[in-house]
């Protein structure tokens, strides 16, 4: 069949890859990808907000499948658009999709379903969340309630941070995604990140991984969309993974099922391994980025049939293989980056890099300018690596960046290293 992926970063480049190896896929095409993507199938303009130009597209090219990336198309209904012009679509359609596009609405599912999560309260007015902040101390958590693009959450160490938190978003600092707060505690614990295939009623565990938000080693500085990933997550042992399924996986399906709004896609859990168990931090509606990069390398099975399976409410019958190896990744971003970052600076180096046994690099912000590749935005490649411990995969992706010539480029050095003291090799 003929595939449409949306999107254009590190999380695309790694789909497209995998969907183009699959022996479902005859064609693919990107909208509106990146130089990367194009190595996979054909980079098409197509702007993902413009559902009515998506479908027309569809309809020209007779595509038989649509993979949606990002989160913002599918908060936005594109699913349910292009369902309505008869066209299949991966991912959750618009009343379920809330359980990314609002925090309120994710908190409230918990609440109704015994979900385990962190206490919370929400608030519109800056008075009344700065008095729940006093009366509560901190550390503590502001969360913007809609989309932020990673800029909506605050962990505060200070109750004086919370409330210049909640000054700047409630004041419009990141726009309609503040108009609401979700205020909750702060849970102690080890993060990780839990993904599962959705077709409605079933659930399938579909891999885990850890990534690491702060900008600089020591995971120090501010934070940003993700440096670097790693997979499998050591913390996420098969009882705590268990629990994940039946604790919040299970329950959360069930739950949209009885409301009405059947959750069909990738259910993106972000947990805290608490002493009292695994609690949910917050769900993503899509793959992660740069979670993406290091789950499709350790994907056995053929992605598209999993998407399929999922669209066609089969997943009970169906089975995910994985490669034994793990898979970690280096994001190399812009100087400067979460913050504004020059454009157009040359970068040389990807084919010798991917030279090296078993790696892979993952291009997001890029841009072909002749014959030039040129970074274009904040977190421009993912390095991804594979080997039979997170420490060999560390090690043959830190060899890869060395081969990668970017003098505007940055990234940490330190990824993986909580795999790798847990797990030396």
């Amino acid at each position: 069949m003929d595939i449409l992926l949306i999107g254009a970063g590190g999380r695309e480049h790694a789909l497209a890859w995998k969907i183009a190896g699959s022996s479902l896929c005859d064609r693919l095409f990107i909208a509106t990808g990146n130089p990367g993507t194009a190595q996979c199938g054909t980079n098409v303009a197509l702007d993902p907000g413009d559902h009515a130009a998506i479908a027309a597209f569809c309809r020209a090219e007779a595509i038989g499948l649509v993979v949606v990336g990002p989160e913002a198309p599918l908060v936005a209904g594109l699913v349910d658009d292009l369902a309505a012009a008869g066209i299949k679509a991966f991912g959750p359609r618009r009343a379920a999709a809330q359980l990314e596009g609002s925090k309120a609405f994710t908190k409230e599912l918990c609440a109704e379903f015994g979900i385990p999560t962190a206490a919370f309260a929400r608030f519109r007015e800056a008075e009344a969340a700065k008095a729940h902040v006093r009366e509560r101390g901190a550390p503590i958590v502001v969360k913007a309630d809609g989309l932020a693009a990673g800029k909506g959450v605050v962990v505060a160490a200070s109750v004086a941070e919370a409330e210049a938190a909640i000054d700047a978003m409630l004041g419009g600092s990141i726009g309609a995604a503040g108009a609401e707060l979700v205020i909750e505690e702060c849970l102690i614990g080890e993060e990780a990140s839990f993904f599962a295939l959705c077709d409605g009623t079933t659930a399938i565990p579909l891999g885990t991984a850890q990534d690491h938000k702060r900008a600089f080693d020591g995971d120090r500085g501010p934070n940003t969309g993700g440096m670097g990933a790693y997979s499998p997550a050591p913390v996420l042992t098969r009882d705590v993974e268990a629990r994940v399924m039946r604790e919040i996986v299970e329950p959360t399906l069930a739950g949209m099922g009885a409301r009405g709004t059947p959750f069909v896609g990738i259910l993106y859990a972000g947990l805290m391994i608490t002493a009292d168990g695994p609690k949910l931090i917050e769900y993503n509606v899509r793959f992660g980025d740069p979670e993406c990069q290091v789950l499709m390398p350790r994907l056995k099975s053929d992605l598209v049939a999993a998407l399929l399976a999922a669209c066609d409410g089969v997943l009970r019958s169906f089975d995910v293989r994985w490669w034994d190896d793990a898979a970690l990744t280096v994001v190399m971003a812009a100087k400067g980056y979460p913050g504004a970052v020059a454009r157009g600076s040359e970068i040389r180096g990807i084919a010798e890099a991917e030279a090296l046994e078993d790696v892979l690099v993952f291009q997001a912000g890029t841009r072909q300018d002749g014959s030039r590749l040129v970074a274009d935005g904040g977190r421009v490649l993912s390095v991804t690596a594979t080997g039979k411990t997170i420490a060999e995969a560390q090690r043959r992706a830190y060899e890869a960046v060395a081969r990668i010539d970017w003098a505007e480029g940055f990234y940490r050095r330190d990824i993986g290293w909580r795999a790798v003291q847990r797990r030396p090799a």
